[in-house]
Parts: C-alpha cells; structure tokens; sequence
C-alpha cells in the first residue's frame, strides 16, 4: 500500500493486548479500524480508550463461530465500504501435561486458535479480493518450537503457520499479501499475566503494531510471509 490513510483494518480479539496495541498503531498511521472480541463490555471500553471516533468501529464476534465472522465483515462494509488489512489475532492458552489437558480446554483453543482463522478469512476474502488487500495472522513462536504442557497450543500454532502460508499460495494470484507472524514473549494479558514493569524485556504490543504497519507500506513485489520476533534480550534469571 502506498499510504494508510483511511485504510481500514478489522482486527480479532483487538479488545485488549496485542490486537489493542496494534489498533492503536494503525488508527496512529492514518487507518480507520474495526475490532472484535466475544465480551460487548470490553470492546466498548477498548472503543473508549482509542477516541471513539468515527474511525474505530467496535463489533461482538466470536471466531469460532462462522456466521460471527461473516455478520462482522458485513456490518465493516456497510460503515466504510473496503477491508484493506485482516488481522487474525484472537487466541487462547490453556497448559498442561497432555494427560492432564481438559477435553474443553482442548476443543477451546482448536476453535479459537486455528477454526477461528479460518472462520475469519473466509468470510473476508470477496472484500480482500476487491481491495487487494492483506490477511496476517499471528502465531507465535510456539508454532515452531514445541515444549512440556504445550501439547494442544503448539498443535494449534503449528496448524496456524501451515494454515497460512498454504492461504498465501492460494490468494495471491488475487494480489492479497498473506502473512504469518510468529512472535515470542509478548507483554500481554495472555495466560493471566498483568503486564507490568517486570515484563519491560519482553515485546511490546506496539512493537508488533510497527510491524503490521512496515508491512503493509512493503513495496507491492515484496512479501515478507512468514516473520518470527522475539525479544532483542532475554530476560535474566
């Protein structure tokens, strides 16, 4: 895209963490947005905090649910008529040892993480397909790198990475960019964490904000499809 402004993006679970502080960078770089989320409350007060101005539109969608996602994608076209910019970010985390891993907490991340993408693209691929436009997802390092009481989230980020870069060898003969990033240790809400001062070595939601935004104005021929982040330090132990 040659410039952002009045681009709009939709954004799942943009209610809070990673979605919140990628919104905030998009609306900062001229975009109008839409975020969703499951609670009608949090996307209320997420819409408050970033200016509840004509340019963000809160929505009550639930990515495990197909017609959750076709109603949001109607209801941004019927306020600005485009979608330039998907960005598939809703997720959940549920760890444990694999015997001890809850038959709820399983099918609850498989339909969040990895139906929920699918759900999401699906719906907005006529509207992509119009603007030539761009889908990311965001994974996580956990698609790539398993470890101990992870079973069910890394089998939903591996499917995630897959998942996406097969969408991009599908779509971009439409000229839509497809994109997978795959960040590590994120200061977020994630897991029941309460950002605060001891997480200052981790990314930052705004740091992959910037990110979203250096993609999108990448020159046309150019496709960064799968980007891995990670903390420039390590915490020390």
């Amino acid at each position: 895209m040659d410039s952002l402004k009045d681009k709009v993006a939709y954004i799942t679970g943009g209610s809070k963490g990673i979605g919140y502080g990628v919104a905030k960078s998009l609306l900062d770089a001229g975009m109008r947005v839409a975020i969703s989320g499951r609670s009608r409350d949090s996307i209320e007060q997420a819409v408050k905090d970033l200016g509840s101005s004509d340019r963000v539109l809160g929505l009550v969608s639930d990515v495990s649910v197909p017609e959750d996602e076709n109603r949001a994608i109607k209801d941004i076209l019927a306020k600005w008529g485009q979608v330039d910019l998907v960005l598939a970010n809703a997720g959940v985390g549920h760890f444990a040892p694999v015997e001890e891993l809850e038959y709820d907490a399983w099918h609850n991340m498989i339909n969040t993480n990895l139906n929920g993408v699918f759900h999401t693209l699906k719906a907005a691929i006529p509207a992509l397909k119009n603007s030539k436009g761009y889908y990311m997802t965001l994974a996580s390092l956990a698609g790539t790198n398993f470890f101990a009481t992870a079973a069910g989230y890394n089998a939903t980020k591996f499917g995630v990475v897959g998942f996406t870069q097969a969408a991009m060898l599908d779509l971009r003969k439409y000229d839509i960019k497809v994109t997978t990033i795959m960040p590590g240790s994120v200061a977020t809400y994630f897991n029941n964490n309460e950002p605060s001062e001891k997480d200052a070595w981790k990314i930052q939601p705004e740091d992959i904000g910037q990110l979203v935004v250096d993609l999108l104005l990448m020159p046309a021929r150019t496709l960064p499809s799968k980007v891995e982040m990670r903390p420039s330090r390590p915490d020390k132990k």
